[in-house]
């Protein structure tokens, strides 16, 4: 049986011994726990001495208590009768889990402090059980206290609003819904803070006749959040409206705004996009932080050849690097990350952008403005009077914006970009379209990446022998077997089979053989086969690579890289 323990050592000491923080480090943190009183290990994991996974593990090493993954765990109903109400554990970053399987009297709790003894104390007091601390990231507890009381605390707040417009009609009075602690500001505090923990890419909140739905789109689908009376969506709108810098006067246009929030010391940056419908104004808002857009390239899914292929594509002093594929594939996490590797105090990089995805620091960004006649294509002309070394072009949308592109690579420059099209070849012949020279499109584009992002397999993933359809889509021979795996569901995948999302890349490198050939006007499909022909994987084949390996499924494969020609 575990017994609490009393603090030997502080954190700080603790993270020292375990060589991940240093005495220097420790000495500026502690100078800044003293200006704003925040607990010293949450303190370390914001300024980036440390993250959570390093101060959980330390924790576990050094005090003896057992650390766990929170997300396995599916909580009983009857440890959530015990404490029902979220707000304490949320205040102290602790979540009870299971009751202990040799003593029932004993209640194992997930703690970001398990040196916390007055939290402790305040949790034996509300449950009546002995407590045995178990250490877990701050981020799982959060998680895990919002998908257990999440729901009940937004649709309390809901309640506790309805009540007060009733109350205001009866005195005839005016309820004031900016104030901070206004039960419409804290609701749509929720929905964002319930999109995060739930990994969410966007929030939909739309209006039906008798109801509002929310809608989180989780893993590239979508999922059913909850619902709302039908009278809360003016003010829902009013309030979005207010924190997004937009007209609140104004209902009958569409209207476009930016929400900057921090969820458990992680900033987001929250674009939202207004639509009137027959019922009301629909409000969409897409999440973003600065710690997804520049995440390390070997997160993103390459394997070790498409690593090479994506150095050596960056490698190029100047040049046109385009990333294409349809919207929501992952293009802007992959520009990001390509810029943060290539950003140094010996480049100068500035980007257009429409809009600016996340706020980098050490790049110049520009957001385009239309009104102001900041286009594209103008702010690129003022952008190579800026001495740039490297040039990032949110998209490139017509022919003035390409040609403006050729000329800068051209001319010593490196420009990278997007396009939208299926595939790497097809990437070309759109330039050549939009009425660029074949030649000059040769002579200045250097790797054209296409992507797409698959649904990761969750952990509780089953195998299964792939059958002749199943064979026939993969090019695999019918007298082979073939294992693959399928989804199947569990608490860690809110029983949906999928966890996270991996990028399937097609990476074209050009060659000397394929600037000629697109130098001769050659058509897509000339250009994929010499490409092909050269070892470039298509998006199709990687694909089928991920889903023999056991990342994905052949569900997967069929979504995101189907044809007609696929038809079994």
């Amino acid at each position: 049986m575990a017994v609490i323990r009393k603090q030997k050592k502080r954190i700080g000491d603790m993270l020292i011994a375990a060589g991940v923080l240093t005495e220097e480090q420790l000495a500026e943190a502690l100078a800044k726990q003293k200006e704003n009183g925040i607990k010293l290990g949450l303190l370390l994991i914001q300024e980036g001495y440390v993250n959570e996974q390093q101060v959980a593990y330390t924790l576990h090493k050094q005090t003896g208590y057992d650390m766990v993954e929170l997300s396995r765990y599916e909580v009983s109903s009857d440890i959530l009768k015990l404490v029902p109400d979220g707000t304490m554990l949320k205040r102290s970053c602790m979540m009870p889990f299971e009751f202990d399987a040799f003593d029932s009297q004993y209640l194992r709790v997930a703690m970001s402090d398990p040196l916390d003894i007055i939290s402790i104390d305040d949790l034996q007091v509300i449950t009546g059980m002995q407590i045995t601390p178990v250490i877990a990231t701050t981020s799982e507890i959060m998680a895990a206290i919002d998908k257990y009381y999440g729901h009940a605390e937004t649709q309390a707040v809901a309640e506790l609003y309805n009540k007060e417009m009733e109350l205001a009609e009866e005195e005839e009075e005016v309820v004031d819904e900016t104030v901070e602690n206004a039960p419409i500001v804290i609701l749509v505090k929720r929905i964002i803070e319930q999109a995060v923990y739930q990994r969410a890419s966007d929030i939909h909140i739309e209006p039906m006749e008798n109801k509002i739905r929310v809608r989180y789109r989780v893993d590239g689908v979508m999922q059913n959040s909850g619902s709302y009376q039908i009278n809360m969506l003016p003010a829902i709108i009013t309030r979005i409206k207010i924190i997004g810098n937009m007209d609140i006067s104004e209902k009958r246009k569409p209207q476009d705004g930016r929400i900057t929030v921090t969820v458990d010391r992680t900033e987001y940056d929250i674009r939202v996009s207004v639509l009137p419908t027959v019922f009301g104004e629909k409000v969409v808002m897409r999440l973003t932080s600065k710690q997804t857009l520049s995440r390390d390239k070997r997160h993103l899914g390459f394997n070790d050849a498409e690593l090479e292929k994506f150095d050596r594509i960056f490698a190029n002093p100047n040049g046109i690097i385009l990333v294409t594929g349809p919207t929501g594939s992952g293009k802007s996490t992959t520009l990001y990350t390509a810029l943060s590797e290539l950003n140094s105090e010996y480049v100068n990089i500035v980007t257009v952008e429409d809009p600016v995805e996340a706020n980098i620091d050490g790049i110049n960004q520009v957001q385009v403005n239309v009104k102001a006649d900041m286009t594209f294509a103008n702010a690129l002309r003022s952008i190579l009077r800026q001495d740039p070394d490297i040039i990032m072009i949110g998209e490139i949308r017509d022919e003035e914006t390409a040609s403006i592109a050729v000329t800068a690579s051209i001319t010593g420059h490196l420009v990278v970009s997007t396009l939208h099209t299926n595939s790497a070849a097809a990437s070309i012949t759109r330039l050549v379209d939009m009425g660029l020279d074949p030649y000059l499109i040769a002579d200045s584009t250097v790797g054209v990446i296409a992507q797409r992002l698959a649904r990761r397999l969750c952990d509780c993933k089953k195998s299964k022998v792939a059958n002749e359809q199943e064979k026939k889509l993969m090019g695999v021979p019918a007298e082979k077997e073939q294992i693959i795996y399928e989804p199947c569901g569990c608490v860690q995948c809110n029983e949906t089979g999928y966890k996270g999302r991996i990028g399937v890349y097609e990476i074209m490198n050009i060659s000397r053989r394929l600037r000629n050939s697109i130098a001769a006007k050659a058509t897509t499909e000339e250009i994929e086969k010499l490409a092909i022909h050269e070892g470039m994987s298509t998006l199709k084949n990687s694909a089928i690579r991920l889903v023999k390996e056991g990342v994905t499924s052949v569900e997967e494969l069929k979504r995101i890289v189907y044809t007609s020609e696929d038809e079994v």
